[in-house]
């Protein structure tokens, strides 16, 4: 008999060392208005990896994503219980900094949101809000970043055009490189190849898998073979729940539940 769904996340959890996750989510639960999205979520993220939320629309993968970030605190009516700990620090807490947590939580969105200003200042726009620095030093993280984000061939040239004048694929990767511009340790990602052209959605899911040398991801998506392309973990969530967690190509080709079978191969709507 298959053990119950959240004996195997347990299992998983504790498959993951404290000196390899970076994030630890114990029992989350998360409502808007008194409407349950998240129920009683326990997973760890390993550092370094490609983690992927997958499920179906309405299942609560972006509602997590958000709560990662601490979006939901825009929302008068939500509430939570439970902890999520990064680095071993509850971001919920009291005397959590938001604007620091969301600094080393960078997100991407599903659309892409350039500033209507250059490429140069989109890039140094999180630069310019911190501590003083030279433009020796803010050209080189600038070149840095848009060279992380695979994008600095293609614009070292144009920086001062305006960032508008970006194809849609451009202007993703270039909202890549604004966010690693102020080196967050973990970048979340938004479906954030969804509304591109199949060569752009190439360029960014290598972009993911050469990123996370240098972070942590999680990527919300869709598309399990994107998932499957590019995650190391994945996580399916169905009615705020989270059904499975463990390596991907175990999730993907051996899952322990029928339903994430289901779900994998087309069965479930």
């Amino acid at each position: 008999m298959l053990a119950p769904p959240h004996a195997l996340n347990a299992a998983y959890l504790t498959h993951f060392s404290a000196e390899q996750s970076c994030l630890n989510i114990e029992h989350f639960s998360l409502a808007y208005a008194g409407k349950t999205a998240l129920r009683e979520l326990t997973l760890s993220v390993p550092r370094h990896r490609v983690t992927a939320f997958i499920g179906p629309s309405g299942c609560g993968k972006s509602t997590l994503l958000r709560a990662i970030n601490r979006l939901h605190d825009l929302n008068e009516s939500a509430t939570h219980s439970g902890r999520i700990a990064f680095e071993g620090e509850d971001i919920y807490a009291d005397d959590m900094h938001v604007s620091e947590l969301r600094r080393r939580i960078g997100m991407v969105f599903q659309t892409p949101n350039p500033f209507p200003m250059s490429i140069y200042e989109n890039v140094a726009f999180g630069l310019r809000l911190q501590k003083r620095m030279s433009k020796r030093k803010r050209d080189d993280i600038i070149e840095w970043a848009l060279t992380s984000a695979a994008l600095w061939d293609e614009v070292k040239d144009r920086l001062h055009k305006s960032a508008w004048q970006l194809s849609g694929g451009q202007q993703q990767r270039l909202v890549i490189a604004r966010t690693l511009a102020v080196q967050p340790d973990i970048l979340l990602l938004d479906e954030p190849a969804s509304a591109l052209d199949p060569i752009s959605t190439l360029k960014i899911e290598e972009l993911i898998r050469n990123l996370k040398s240098q972070l942590t991801l999680i990527l919300v998506t869709h598309n399990m073979q994107q998932a499957a392309r590019v995650s190391d973990y994945t996580a399916f969530l169905h009615d705020g729940k989270l059904i499975e967690y463990g390596p991907t190509d175990q999730v993907f080709t051996n899952p322990h539940l029928q339903r994430t079978e289901d779900y994998i191969t087309g069965r479930m709507i």
